[in-house]
């Protein structure tokens, strides 16, 4: 090889390593989790997306849905942390998470080497499938393309998982997990907590209400607000039902006629409130981030707790590391794996 060209190679490699090094630098760092072991009374499972297709539907495996990103990250690795703590067979738990193209392999090798023994798959997700669907809304945080993911959870993931639980990334629960698997949901292809007491007509605008047609989607069912940070979801059912197209219609009307100004939640109301089944609301003690516009503090809803969710514009990490943060916040950081830089070197 002539000179010139062998100095040319090396510069693109140089440059091909250091935009390698800057993409991944802006994942933040955590320590590594201590290994969880399944007790005596936890069956044995094996687990692969190969395996699911040939053997589907094990009910000794716990399936859970999160998405992956840099700026939650730390919420997300403080969420699986806290389920594994708490489970009572942590080794029978199995995270699927659903990440962009562009930053899944960055992503991988962070909670692999956050969460050594963890069973994890990574899917990839294409924006491109709700950029064009994608109405702008009262936070720039609830119109990034990831927050939509969940819509396609049943063509993301393989086709012999039924169910799976979907968590938020700004949640820790304190709780076996077992129990909101355990949940039956009957006919029904979503369970969730339910908040008949909340204002259901604010999360459309007048020119939603003032629509015979639009309206009409209520008809036969008693629609109550429900938070989707938190879903037990029949992937079969959704499949059988069509769900995914019901909800990206919802999404075109609204481009077309603006009946909303939240995020993906409202086409979740649209489709499923009414027919949703029924789960404590210690499994989603939400809002703890405040509202959407000043994430100010807040308490605990009355009751027992096993989830603690900080929906809003608030998170605990931000408050945390912003030196005011809210005193619910403190539940929060003990799940906390983030390696702060420290101030001495140690040579």
């Amino acid at each position: 090889m002539p000179p010139r060209r062998q100095i040319v190679v090396v510069i693109l490699v140089v440059v091909a390593v250091a935009v390698r090094l800057s993409v991944a630098g802006d994942l933040p760092e955590f320590r590594e989790a201590p290994a969880f072991r399944n007790g005596r009374e936890c069956p044995r499972t094996a687990w692969s997306p190969a395996s699911q297709e040939k053997n589907p539907h094990d009910p000794s495996i716990i399936h859970i849905a999160m998405t992956l990103d840099a700026t939650y990250l730390r919420g997300s690795v403080a969420g699986v942390f806290s389920v594994l703590q708490h489970a009572s067979c942590p080794e029978n738990v199995v995270f699927h998470f659903i990440a962009d193209r562009r930053r899944a392999a960055d992503l991988r090798r962070v909670v692999a080497a956050t969460f050594p023994y963890l069973k994890f798959h990574i899917y990839h997700f294409d924006p491109n499938l709700v950029l064009g669907k994608i109405s702008y809304s009262i936070r720039r945080a609830l119109d990034q393309p990831l927050n939509y993911a969940r819509i396609y959870f049943p063509d993301l993931l393989p086709s012999g998982v039924r169910r799976i639980i979907y968590f938020d990334s700004d949640l820790i629960v304190v709780d076996d997990v077992a129990k909101l698997w355990r949940i039956d949901l009957k006919r029904h292809v979503v369970g969730a907590p339910e908040y008949c007491h909340a204002n259901f007509t604010s999360y459309f605008t007048p020119k939603f209400w003032s629509n015979p047609v639009f309206t009409a989607s209520f008809r036969g069912r008693r629609p109550c607000y429900f938070n989707t940070g938190v879903m037990v979801i029949d992937l079969w059912k959704w499949r059988e039902g069509k769900f995914t197209e019901k909800l990206e219609h919802w999404m075109k009307v609204q481009k077309r006629y603006r009946i909303y100004e939240l995020g993906s939640l409202p086409p979740f109301l649209l489709v499923f409130a009414g027919d949703v089944e029924r789960v404590e609301h210690r499994w989603n003690q939400h809002g703890l981030g405040g509202d959407n516009l000043e994430g100010l503090c807040r308490n605990l809803h009355p009751g027992p707790v096993s989830l603690l969710h900080w929906s809003g514009k608030g998170k605990p990490w931000l408050r945390l590391d912003s030196k005011k943060p809210c005193p619910l916040d403190s539940l929060w950081a003990p799940y906390d794996l983030f390696r702060h830089s420290s101030l001495f070197s140690d040579s």
